[in-house]
């Protein structure tokens, strides 16, 4: 699909997550299928602010214990998140919240982050059989979700 149609698809999903109890909505793809162009565009059109969640959040851990990272890691992401007050944020390249060493449901923590604003978020996996996934079931990441009550739009890896 054009990313015109899917900016448009994605920001009418932004605007039903009012009514929503998290107001999260899940750009769900493979690594390639245009997550990233896609929320660059939304931000572009709309002037909501794109976050790169990995860089954001690598700095603020740079300097603390494995145990520090461990319990700040949500105050973190909703003091970076929350840094401008804005009501819709978009994150991109989350894979950082996956990583074993740091203990955390990255789905748990997005609606989390996703109670006080609206939160758009790339997601590299898939929706299939009516569950979210990140990685292959060997994988140490390897994360699955019900799919039954998440908004989101899905890409398709391009040819």
């Amino acid at each position: 699909m054009e990313i015109a149609t899917l900016s448009e698809q994605l920001i009418e999903k932004i605007g039903q997550t009012h009514e929503l109890y998290h107001r999260l909505v899940l750009v769900v793809g493979q690594s390639g299928s245009g997550k990233t162009s896609l929320l660059q565009e939304v931000s572009k059109q709309t002037g909501f602010r794109y976050i790169n969640l990995n860089l954001e959040l690598s700095r603020s851990l740079l300097e603390l214990t494995e145990r520090q990272r461990i319990l700040r890691l949500p105050l973190l992401i909703d003091e970076i998140i929350g840094q401008t007050g804005d009501h819709v944020v978009l994150i991109d390249n989350l894979e950082i919240l996956f990583e074993v060493s740091l203990k955390q449901d990255p789905l748990r923590l997005l609606q989390q982050i996703s109670r006080n604003r609206t939160v758009v978020a790339t997601w590299n996996g898939t929706i299939a059989g009516g569950y979210l996934t990140y990685a292959a079931p060997n994988h140490p990441e390897y994360r699955r979700y019900p799919a039954h009550d998440l908004l989101a739009v899905t890409l398709e890896k391009k040819s």
